[in-house]
This record gives structure tokens, sequence and C-alpha cells, in this order.
């Protein structure tokens, strides 16, 4: 992020680690963690692997559906750049640092783009008040998307935020960490009660309706490492979108939503199980 390497995260991110403060609990697998570890990162724990491991050995390409994720993700914020002039990002459940993230694609077309990212990971925390202290239009807070208010209210997000003018509302690769009870399709309408016309909602989640039988298996080993994962089908995922009209090309695939790539070089639909889509607040 804005430089958000992680070899520079300097003293007091390596601090926490090897004391496992700020509330992590490292012996405990972390979504954002374990996500780390399929992209590739080095901000993981060995509980975060041996739970990632597990996953793969259900579904053998989940790095590469982490990766078409990442990518949608990319993709995802130039459309918003480009094509509506929003200049201002909510990034709930963005998980750690890794290539592309969202502030660094939103200003190669938006120097002025500002960026509030948001996770439940202390960690998370621990590298934005290490790395985004002196980038004035980015910051990191610790929240979760189970409570709205305390995103919308937070200090961080009303000092970047403003809330009279457009935002992209963006929740890529969290809802599915969100269990039925936990209602995702309110929380979304509550998050959604904020935003004035013209906003635009990102969004991409986990599916077991196109390969059940492998989605379900890292169901299931997310959930024996204590992970709470819930898949949900393409009708399911369009509830979501709630109020928004869907753009173009409609909800996809993450590998193929505005793909850059011919088709011949994406990987199979089944070697991904992901669906991605934006919509905006008319």
């Amino acid at each position: 992020m804005g430089g958000w390497a992680v070899e520079h995260a300097g003293d007091e991110v390596t601090r926490l680690y090897a004391s496992g403060g700020a509330g992590m609990r490292t012996g405990e697998a972390h979504s954002a963690r374990m996500y780390d570890y399929l992209l590739g990162g080095r901000d993981n724990f060995a509980a975060d692997r041996e739970a990632a491991e597990a996953a793969v050995a259900a579904f053998p390409t989940l790095r590469t559906a982490a990766r078409e994720n990442r990518a949608f993700l990319g993709r995802a914020v130039r459309h918003v750049v480009e094509e509506t002039g929003i200049r201002q990002f909510l990034d709930i459940g963005s998980g750690l640092p890794t290539a592309r993230n969202v502030h660094q694609v939103a200003r190669r077309h938006a120097p002025d783009a500002r960026v509030v990212y948001v996770d439940n990971d202390p960690l998370v925390l621990a590298h934005g008040q290490a790395l985004l202290a002196a980038d004035a239009r980015t910051t990191v807070i610790q929240a979760d998307i189970r409570d709205p208010r305390a995103i919308l209210g937070h200090p961080g997000t009303r000092e970047l935020i403003d809330f009279g003018e457009p935002v992209a509302l963006l929740a890529v690769a969290v809802l599915h960490f969100v269990s039925d009870e936990e209602d995702p399709r309110g929380l979304v309408a509550r998050l959604r009660e904020a935003l004035v016309p013209g906003s635009v909602l990102v969004l991409s989640h986990a599916t077991a309706e196109i390969s059940p039988e492998t989605a379900l298996g890292v169901q299931a080993a997310y959930r024996a490492q204590g992970v709470p994962l819930t898949l949900r089908d393409r009708a399911a995922f369009a509830e979501l979108f709630e109020e928004f009209e869907i753009a173009e090309p409609g909800i996809q695939v993450v590998s193929d939503w505005r793909a850059t790539v011919p088709e011949s070089e994406r990987p199979s639909h089944a070697e991904v199980s992901w669906y991605g889509g934006t919509g905006r607040l008319p």
C-alpha cells in the first residue's frame, strides 16, 4: 500500500510477529493470513499455513482462484475510476498487503484517489500504522463487516470518505466468511444506506455451484480449522446487490469479468469457482 511493501514493515510489525501482540491469535488460522499465504505472501503463521494447505488438498487450484480474485479486484477498481469518476474507496475485508492494492491501482488513473482499508485482523492494522503514516489519502482501520456502524462511524473513515459524494464500497472475498445467520444481505443493506446515488458496490464470493465436490471440500477444510466459510450460488450472490444496478458484463466467474487475456489462456470455471460483479446505486 503506497509503498505498502512487507519488507518495509518496520520494527513495530516485527515485534508484533514475535510477540503475537495487539490481539493477534497466532495459534489460530485467520482468513486474511490464509489468503496472504495462498497469494505467496509471508505475513502468516503456522496455523494459517496448515489451514490453507488443508484447503489446497481439497481444491488443488485454490491458489489459482485466489490470484484470479485478486486480478478481478484490480480490474474492478480500474472500472470504477475510469468509468464512474469515483475517487473514494471503502475496502472492507481488505486483507494483508500484496501486489496491486486498491490505492495503487486507483492512483495510476486518478492520483487524488482516497482509500480506507478495513479488516478485523490486528496484523493488518499494524501494517497500516507502520506503513501508511506518511500517506494522507490512505488509512487502515480495524473493524468487522458484521458491524457496519463501527465502520461508517470510525474517525478514520470519516476523515477520508465524504458520504455526500459517491463512494466505491468493496467487499471482495469477505462475505463468504459471514454465515447466513449473520445476514450478509442485511449487512450490505446497512452499508448501502450510507451511500448516495452513483455509488458503486464491488463484490466477489466463492461458490460450490460450479464444482460442488471440490468447493465443499474447501469449505469443510476451512471450517475444520475454525475459519467459517459459507459458499453461495449465483442467485444468492445476486441478492447481495439489492437496489444496485448490476453493471456489464453482469455476474461472472472472476477470471472472466472484463478479462484482459484470451479465453484460451484463462483457467476453467471449475478451477476458480468464484463469482464477481459490480453494481451502481441509481
